[in-house]
């Protein structure tokens, strides 16, 4: 599964004129095109988006499911095009050339062995949301043992269909159409390493998918997360821009209600007996297609959590300073709200 990002330009809580100028001219262009259409507009006011975005909450499941059926049916019609380094997906293949080594160098920095030409050899990671694979391949042939799992059966049947044209590979991913629930009974503390790229937006149940992540995560074992924050900007460039005015994405791709800021998510982890280690700000450059790292987290993040074990505890000092986490969440935004200095 995917979210992509459209972010034009370097931006934090606290944008500049410039941008707050250019966000209200692109916004009413739109209600000028949204009124020829239809009497009836979004809310794409800077005041009314506010206001209709503050009193929206995540929505929880009842159904003891993480999957959404409403977003397997988004990716059933796309299956077919995961490989399509120029279509749908080509901000996801992009992001490999930032999340892979950010996965691999965090991984190696924790482990004294090192196998030249297969650093991440031994490692058991399970790739959830797996989609067409784009993210099993490469840690695959850093020498990862990977298992990638996905709801929508057709995803699987690509993804499989594509290792196929790798004997290396062929052996060491395994892909199955399963919920993380799923597989929790069969696979109780299995996996060295869990991935989450691109996927928590779509849950329907997030502190469930949690829960999952660490029952099946051994002691110890770390869990990657890539996302997009809770923010007002998040809502104008990832859903008004990319979906509706530009069309880079499929509109109804993204539910601004789903997304999940730093601080919500650090507290759902916390809670499960995580401790986040790192949170690192993304940012995608439409013009060369290309992804890099920035200091704010205010649109696109990634997360590196740690599940606790007796070493773990025992190195209680290892984990990051409050005066880290206050930085951390000062840069990343206020979780369910939106800042007023942020468009």
């Amino acid at each position: 599964m995917f979210s992509i990002r459209l972010s034009f330009i370097y931006a934090d809580d606290h944008a500049d004129l410039s941008l707050q100028t250019g966000l209200r001219g692109i916004l009413q262009d739109y209600n000028r095109k949204i009124q020829l259409k239809s009497s009836s507009t979004l809310p794409v006011s800077l005041t009314g988006m506010k206001s209709n975005m503050l009193i929206v909450k995540r929505p929880f499941s009842t159904s003891h499911s993480s999957v959404d059926s409403k977003e397997m049916k988004k990716f059933q019609l796309l299956a077919h095009k995961w490989w399509d380094e120029e279509g749908e997906y080509a901000a996801l293949h992009s992001m490999n050339d930032i999340r892979v080594p950010f996965i691999r160098d965090t991984l190696l920095s924790m482990s004294s062995n090192y196998h030249p030409g297969n650093p991440l050899s031994g490692i058991k990671i399970l790739d959830v949301g797996c989609g067409g694979g784009l993210l099993s391949e490469p840690l695959g042939r850093l020498g990862a043992s990977v298992t990638g799992i996905d709801p929508v059966e057709d995803n699987i049947s690509t993804a499989d269909r594509h290792k196929s044209f790798d004997p290396v590979l062929a052996k060491r991913i395994q892909y199955k159409s399963s919920s993380l629930e799923e597989i929790v009974e069969e696979s109780m503390e299995t996996f060295d390493v869990i991935v989450a790229s691109e996927v928590v937006e779509h849950v329907a149940d997030l502190e469930m998918f949690i829960k999952c992540c660490s029952q099946v995560l051994k002691p110890e074992g770390s869990l990657f997360i890539t996302t997009i924050n809770k923010t007002q900007l998040s809502y104008v460039l990832g859903i008004v821009v990319a979906e509706k005015i530009m069309g880079i994405v499929p509109e109804g791709t993204h539910e601004w209600e789903k997304f999940v800021s730093p601080e919500e998510l650090e507290r759902l982890l916390e809670s499960n007996g995580f401790s986040v280690r790192t949170v690192n700000g993304m940012l995608y450059n439409p013009l060369s297609g290309s992804w890099g790292w920035m200091e704010s987290a205010s649109l696109n993040y990634a997360l590196h959590a740690v599940k606790s074990g007796a070493r773990a505890r025992s190195h209680a000092t290892d984990a990051p300073p409050e005066t880290d986490i206050q930085q951390r969440s000062a840069t990343a935004g206020t979780a369910g709200t939106v800042p007023d200095g942020t468009v």
